[in-house]
């Protein structure tokens, strides 16, 4: 299978160890991976926004660039749920879209939805507390929820779960978001943060040891909020895609490595 890797634009300017732990665990499971050097913003900002039409460009660029491939994977439901579900809105409905929509995914909706896996062969012996991300679970329902009836398969924790020696922080309120919302930490400061602080003293009673999600701007707002806490006993920060990688190839060096600071 030949995959189009697309980097959002936090992990690329920011936190670029991500994308390189992605291509790690889709080479690991055979797929030929490509980096398509052209690519850009999704244009989800613009859009959450309210410039929609600015984002329709990038829409654009985004269909021409990774059509041709077959499957699109990025390390970020919120990316991936803005290609997914807004992408008709401003480009209007087509067979050529409707055909990307359905072969994009992120990391571990595509481990477990295209390559059909029930588990990852690896070690990671922490505590781990997982942040369910707005988009994964309202968009894409990559997990279930506590205002949906209907159950969903959580994809993330099946395939953490199958690591040996993980353990879960099991969280009093699982799916409560972190208060970043994007521009919503910028014009809601105050209330973004204290959601955030919520979110942080959640994980230290269940005694998170790693905290981790598939949206790295989530983990980059509460990474920065327990920066500031001066928390004795801090979690360290981990996007899904460095548990994976670190655990398949016994990486204990990544394992250990202190958030970004």
């Amino acid at each position: 299978m030949r995959v189009g890797l697309f980097v959002p634009c936090y992990v690329d300017q920011l936190y670029p160890r991500v994308a390189q732990a992605t291509v790690d665990v889709l080479e690991r499971q055979g797929v030929e991976v490509v980096y398509p050097e052209a690519q850009t913003c999704c244009g989800q900002p613009l859009a959450n926004a309210g410039f929609g039409a600015d984002a329709e460009p990038l829409a654009e660029r985004f269909v021409a660039i990774f059509g041709g491939f077959d499957a699109v994977v990025a390390p970020s439901r919120s990316c991936v749920a803005m290609v997914r579900r807004h992408y008709e809105e401003l480009q209007g409905p087509s067979p050529r879209l409707a055909r990307l929509c359905e072969r994009t995914f992120e990391l571990c909706e595509f481990l477990t939805d295209a390559l059909r896996l029930d588990g990852i062969e690896g070690r990671f012996p922490h505590r781990v507390g997982l942040h369910q991300s707005c988009h994964a679970l309202r968009e894409l329902r990559m997990a279930t929820s506590s205002e949906h009836v209907e159950s969903s398969r959580d994809k993330v924790r099946t395939l953490l779960s199958s690591l040996d020696g993980i353990e879960f922080a099991e969280l009093a309120r699982p799916d409560e978001c972190c208060g970043f919302g994007g521009t919503f930490a910028v014009t809601e400061e105050a209330v973004s943060c204290m959601m955030g602080i919520d979110r942080i003293r959640d994980h230290e009673r269940a005694g998170s040891e790693v905290l981790t999600s598939v949206d790295m701007s989530c983990l980059m707002h509460l990474e920065g909020l327990i920066r500031r806490q001066q928390l004795p006993k801090p979690p360290r920060v981990m996007h899904v895609a460095e548990i994976l990688a670190a655990a398949m190839t016994g990486d204990t060096s990544a394992q250990a490595r202190p958030s970004v600071g």
